[in-house]
């Protein structure tokens, strides 16, 4: 199907672009949610009858969307989950998550736009992008950990996965004196 683009839509093109793109991506993506036109001579001249007011929108809500960014940008938030020894977690965080941990700290950012490219399933502190207009992307920091004290030194740069050093000697004969209080022994 050919659309004509009524804002900038990432990896298709901009405004006024006329594209083809797949039937279900024009149906249930761009033209419900207003990015969109179906291409015909009818709607090519209300495009250019509107043109003036879709930039002018356009440009308001990227000037939000950059007022936003300056204060987002580079900002650090934490998401307590419960996890394993290894510091994998039982499930994952999703963009909701991450939605919630932000709007929480008083910015007001929609899940859609955080760009996950892989699911957040362990501990540690992972930067994602936050698209906030087409043309506005920041960087934020996820703090992932299983207690507020733990995201602290994860912040500081601890690591929180630290396992406890052994003397292999000491486990040797540790292992060897409990074999032998089992009964070990070979008893024929």
């Amino acid at each position: 199907m050919n659309v004509i683009l009524l804002e900038r839509v990432a990896k298709l093109g901009h405004m006024g672009d006329t594209v083809r793109v797949k039937d279900g991506y024009a149906r249930n993506f761009l033209l419900p949610r207003g990015k969109a036109l179906r291409a015909s001579s009818a709607n090519m001249d209300r495009f250019q009858n509107q043109k003036a007011e879709l930039e002018a929108h356009n440009l308001t809500r990227r000037q939000d969307a950059e007022r936003v960014g300056e204060r987002l940008d580079g900002k650090s938030f934490t998401v307590i989950r419960q996890a394993g020894d290894t510091g994998m977690l039982y499930g994952s965080v999703s963009t909701r998550d991450l939605a919630e941990a932000v709007t929480a700290a008083g910015f007001k950012v929609g899940r859609e736009q955080f760009v996950l490219s892989t699911p957040v399933k362990s501990l540690g502190l992972h930067t994602v992008p936050v698209q906030l207009h087409p043309e506005v992307e920041v960087k934020v920091t996820i703090n992932v950990a299983r207690s507020a004290e733990e995201a602290e030194r994860q912040a500081r740069g601890e690591s929180v996965l630290e396992r406890d050093e052994f003397d292999l000697d000491e486990l040797g004969l540790e292992v060897g004196a409990a074999l032998a209080e089992a009964g070990g022994g070979d008893d024929r």
